[in-house]
This record gives structure tokens, sequence and C-alpha cells, in this order.
């Protein structure tokens, strides 16, 4: 993509859905947490549905914590890797409890020390509940990066810090919340729906099939 494209590119996202927000359910900093550890290898509403009965036992690492991985075992069971992620959850609780005094820390270094936290998990925990401008780089925004041609790259690392580097400061803490919307519903990644796309002028893949456009060549 060339650098002329990558502020249209934010700016049309942008006129289309002025505020993205995640589609994970939560209703405080731990619940988002929690939602994010468990999404790994599993759809957003999947979450969302094993989510409302866990948070609703369970809202705060304390009461988790005293569910025990037994029973929060059997309350996310419908989730992929449903046994490591109760394990994963169950300690999380304790060392935030333990180390943090219940509350979820606000640096990448202690978070990523968490059970199952990784540094996607860490990326949208500090973007959405901290306002950090962060790249939570999964499967969408790694196809949308690679096939638009924004922040090509071989491994997800690659692509984030691309992304940091391109995205315009004025983009950048919504940015990952565009391109993941972007790819689940329209950049998808066995059918893309090129002919309803609103970035397509600007894309490496799809601008080449299109009539030549004054300027976009």
């Amino acid at each position: 993509m060339k650098d002329a494209f990558v502020e249209p590119f934010f700016a049309t996202l942008k006129a289309a859905n002025p505020d993205p927000q995640t589609e994970l359910e939560y209703s405080s900093v731990f619940e988002l947490l929690a939602a994010v550890l468990l999404s790994a290898q599993a759809t957003d509403a999947g979450v969302n549905k094993a989510t409302k009965r866990l948070f609703a036992l369970a809202p705060t690492p304390q009461r988790m914590l005293a569910l025990g991985v037994e029973r929060v075992t059997e309350l996310i069971r419908t989730i992929g890797l449903f046994r490591t992620k109760a394990r994963n959850l169950v300690e999380t609780c304790r060392i935030l409890v333990e180390q943090h005094g219940g509350e979820v820390p606000r640096t990448r270094e202690a978070l990523e020390a968490l059970p199952g936290v990784g540094r996607k998990t860490a990326n949208v925990v500090l973007n959405v509940a901290f306002g950090e401008a962060t790249m939570a780089v999964d499967t969408h925004i790694f196809r949308v990066s690679n096939r638009t041609g924004l922040a090509p790259g071989h491994n997800v690392l690659e692509v984030e810090l691309k992304l940091l580097e391109r995205v315009p400061a004025a983009y950048r803490v919504n940015a990952h919340h565009w391109l993941i919307l972007h790819g689940r519903y329209v950049c998808l990644a066995r059918a893309p729906q090129c002919h309803r796309c609103a970035v397509r002028p600007y894309c490496d893949t799809g601008r080449p099939t299109m009539p030549a456009v004054e300027g976009l060549r």
C-alpha cells in the first residue's frame, strides 16, 4: 500500500464506524481480561455465551478464585481448550489477588506475567481498558495487513511493529478494532467481499482489479 493511501484508508474506516468497540461483552477491566484470555481459538460469540454464565457467578478475581478450577471448567466447557483456559484463569485470579490487590495491572510486563496472557491479550487490555495505542494482531488483522499491503509481515510481531509505524497517530487507538471488524465481516479469509469493500481503492490486492480512477493509479 502506498504511503499516500494509508490516511484515506483509515479515514474511510472511521467514517463508516466512528467509535468501534470490541465485540466481547464485559462490565469491568477484570471481565475484559478474563474474556480476552478465554477468546484464543474461539469466537467472540462463543466466549460471550460462556462468560454470561461465568460472570454472573464470579465478576471479580476473588469470586472467580473461590469458584475453583473444576467449577470454572464446567462453566466454560463450550469454549475451545476450556480445561487449560480454566486453569490459567483461576491461577491468574490468584496472582491478581495476591500480588495486585485484586486489580488488573496496567503494565505490559505485569500483564504478560499472568498465566495464559500473551502479547496479544495484553495489547487488547492496554488498548480497550486503558486507552493505549496498541495493536493486538489476531488472524484477521494479520490477513488484512498482508492482503492490503498496509503492513505485510511473516509473523504477528512483524505486522504489529509495522502497523505502529504506518498507522497515523490520529487513528492509532482505534485502528486494531477497524482492522479486526474489516477482516471479520468484509475481508474474509476464503471469499473476500471486494465488491462491497469501501477501502478497495487503497488495497494492493483489490485496487488492481478496479477500473482506473484518477489519482489512484
